[in-house]
């Protein structure tokens, strides 16, 4: 029954939050391999690639036409080893298990062997963390504890630790001095350190910008610009990184994934956080984790605020990335890569070039325009296909009126004498189907209630048009015979035929 539920607990997992694909690049210290991890193993994806774009129309009202398809975003390579997360597991009235849960997720590209919990007291903090879904998804195999009584840890406490998350929630400024401090305590055995600052609202921007300075690295560095055609110079990563998220006061109720959400650089005027902003706890620990784990994260200091206006184009562009199956890594990488800023020159771009898109065309000849001429192409293989559709039954039921018809025929001609003995009634059927298919027309629109103007004068217009086939085909195989025989075709004599004896007895 374990074994079931773990099962049913995996695919259920996958089912909701969807394939998540990274590629990994180097750390300084790390080798060159270049993994792809998902849901679906070692490659990837089978969807990630293919088209570059979805289906085209207008980005303002349709975000997915100007979001490329899901694919692998880039992950460090270095989250492995011990992670030591500092400033949660205290608190009576939650467990703070979803960050543990989010660093132990499977489908993330952590790679953590150790967890350690740095807590005021640890036999307290196993009670509230020792769960059967830690049990079930292995994260008692890699949870330890660290107890200490300061707010963050020491150096010697991080000795050994690749990975360091520190929440913390009161004294943010100074507490963010001193994790700078006690990282260059650490040294170069301290890969990345990622800060989540809880409640850090009307921070001055000077004080919080003097404190970021002290950091041995800048945070928030231009992206440099190529030219088209040119490669990219491969990121400069230094021996350790930092990763600094603030946020307002914690909404325990709204789960993760629920709210939009729009951010700027921590440390500018436009970065400071309202009196009253709040954002939900456990999408302030989604965030701090896939920055960990997202290179893009690297080096980035930034303040979050949640969005309630579903308007706005930050809302537009979350709610467009989720509705075109973007997982939660793949979202967050875009945001922080790309984000509105490009979103915004992308629709203004493609206003610039359709003036007469509010109009519902995008250009003076509108009906000249693939997406006119697309929609006209669509709508008439529609109706064509109604059409052939009802051809098609129509013709079967007509068919197998024929089929009735020939079987009476041939009885009746059979008793009459009128067909030889040597006939099959597969030969004969080969015979008289055209009569036979005329005669099944000619009921079906007579039991249909169509209009049929005189059964006697349609018959005699289908014997003329036989004949004047028959006259076509007996000319036609005289000329191919006199081609043959070097003769003049006038000159031949047809062969005598009977057919036509035969359509009299039938009448």
């Amino acid at each position: 029954k374990i074994a079931n539920s773990m099962i049913l607990t995996a695919l259920l997992s996958t089912a909701v939050h969807g394939w998540s694909a990274f590629t990994t690049t180097p750390s300084a210290r790390s080798s060159s391999t270049r993994l792809f991890i998902s849901s679906w193993g070692t490659k990837g994806s089978p969807y990630s690639g293919g088209a570059d774009t979805m289906e085209r129309g207008n980005p303002e009202e349709n975000v997915q036409a100007y979001l490329p398809e899901p694919s692998a975003v880039e992950a460090r390579s270095n989250v492995d080893g011990t992670c030591l997360v500092s400033g949660v597991a205290n608190a009576k009235e939650r467990t703070d298990q979803f960050l543990f849960d989010l660093l132990n997720d499977e489908e993330s590209a952590f790679e953590f062997t150790k967890i350690v919990a740095y807590v005021q007291d640890a036999k307290f903090s196993k009670k509230r963390l020792l769960s059967r879904s830690a049990r079930y998804t292995g994260l008692l195999d890699k949870l330890a504890f660290e107890e200490g009584s300061d707010p963050l840890p020491t150096a010697a406490q991080l000795e050994g630790v690749k990975s360091w998350i520190a929440v913390i929630e009161a004294d943010h400024l100074a507490q963010l001095d001193q994790v700078a401090s006690v990282a260059a305590e650490v040294g170069a055995s301290l890969e990345n350190v990622a800060v989540l600052l809880v409640g850090a609202t009307e921070l001055e921007a000077g004080a919080t910008q003097a404190i970021l300075d002290k950091y041995p690295h800048a945070f928030n560095p231009e992206e440099p610009e190529v030219e088209e055609g040119e490669e990219a110079p491969e990121p400069v990563i230094p021996p350790t990184t930092f990763t600094v998220v603030a946020v307002g006061a914690l909404d325990e109720d709204t789960p993760e994934g629920r709210c939009f959400y729009q951010y700027e650089t921590f440390g500018s005027e436009d970065g400071v956080i309202p009196a009253d902003s709040v954002f939900p706890r456990q999408e302030s620990y989604r965030v701090i984790t896939e920055l960990l784990q997202l290179a893009c994260g690297r080096q980035q200091a930034l303040s979050f605020a949640q969005v309630y206006n579903s308007n706005i184009t930050e809302a537009r562009l979350i709610k467009g990335l989720r509705e075109a199956g973007y997982a939660r890594p793949q979202e967050i990488d875009h945001m922080i890569r790309s984000g509105p800023a490009k979103y915004k020159e992308f629709v203004d771009n493609w206003k610039e070039q359709n003036p007469d898109a509010s109009q519902g065309y995008t250009s003076d000849a509108w009906w000249e325009q693939e997406i006119f001429q697309s929609s006209r192409r669509k709508s008439a293989e529609r109706d064509a296909a109604k059409e052939q559709e009802i051809v098609d039954e129509r013709t079967k039921e007509v068919e197998v009126i024929a089929k009735e018809w020939v079987k009476r025929e041939y009885f009746r001609q059979s008793m009459a004498g009128t067909v030889a003995d040597t006939t099959t009634e597969e030969e004969f059927t080969e015979q008289v189907w055209e009569r036979a298919m005329f005669e099944a027309d000619l009921k079906y629109r007579q039991m249909n209630g169509e209009e049929v103007l005189s059964a006697d004068a349609e018959l005699a217009d289908f014997k003329s048009r036989q004949e004047r086939k028959k006259e076509t085909m007996l000319k036609r195989a005289k000329q191919e015979l006199a081609e043959l025989l070097d003769e003049d075709p006038d000159t031949l004599i047809p062969p005598e035929s009977d057919d036509d004896d035969d359509e009299d007895k039938k009448d």
